[in-house]
């Protein structure tokens, strides 16, 4: 969310909208419907994108209801974002984290209640220990809650150059972490094309390609916009990632 607001302007004057569906990397065809929008509803599609993105993961800390909340939130946005284009597998992951949100009370209903069951387990030990019918706390139990404040008193000390980073006005994303080499400096979509350029490619089977009879045929890619006739694909969570690439290399 950030990245967003901090990169291209019209994220702040709520038009990106406008274009984002007609210039990402590999449309589908439901992308073409929501293009067809009216403005008002695509300003309302960017303030929901906002509120989602920088509002709503705070609900997390706000108690076991909002936080269930925020992980419906955000597995609905990506659901959205994977209907209406051929993102790869990057949404797919995204809704993985937001399963955190979901206590097992709250999933407990995609599980089987007969005798024998894991969830008829677990229930029945949840019984004896609400009954008092419970195992005295070993050695390992106070190692492991040691362990657990120590981890959480570092991460606090650690997120404070994070913390200041993050209300930077020169925000260095990731940069904290970036020695460790297990994340990458990412943050989709900071900016928005306005208009979309197609690299084309051409071949033809003459064995001189100078002459001037020569016929040249356009190579149609699997999922990347090339005939005007043809309809947009849909493809994730695979990924096509030469078609991807083509889409920046028209950058160039």
């Amino acid at each position: 969310g950030l990245i967003k607001i901090r990169g291209d302007k019209c994220w702040r004057d709520l038009t990106c909208m406008n274009y984002h569906y007609e210039t990402q990397p590999v449309p589908n065809p439901l992308a073409y419907y929501m293009h067809r929008n009216p403005v008002w509803f695509h300003q309302f599609e960017t303030l929901v994108n906002h509120f989602i993105e920088l509002i709503a993961p705070f609900f997390i800390f706000m108690g076991r209801r909002m936080c269930i909340v925020n992980g419906i939130l955000q597995i609905l946005f990506q659901v959205m974002l994977i209907l209406s284009g051929n993102l790869s597998f990057l949404n797919w992951l995204t809704i993985v984290p937001s399963i955190a949100c979901f206590d097992d009370a709250s999933l407990s209903f995609l599980f089987s209640a007969k005798d024998g069951s894991a969830k008829h387990q677990v229930s029945k030990i949840q019984r004896q220990t609400s009954n008092g019918d419970q195992t005295t706390r070993g050695y390992g139990s106070y190692v492991r809650q040691a362990l657990h404040i120590s981890l959480g008193i570092l991460i606090a000390f650690l997120s404070v150059p994070v913390v200041l980073n993050l209300v930077s006005a020169r925000q260095l994303m990731n940069a904290s972490f970036n020695p460790l080499r297990i994340v990458n400096t990412y943050g989709a979509f900071g900016s928005v094309t306005k208009e979309r350029t197609e690299v084309i490619i051409q071949g033809t089977s003459y064995l001189d390609p100078n002459d001037p009879k020569a016929v040249w045929e356009e190579y149609e890619f699997n999922c990347k916009p090339g005939n005007l006739t043809r309809r947009p694909c849909v493809v994730t969570p695979y990924h096509y990632r030469l078609d991807w690439l083509m889409w920046f290399a028209a950058f160039q």
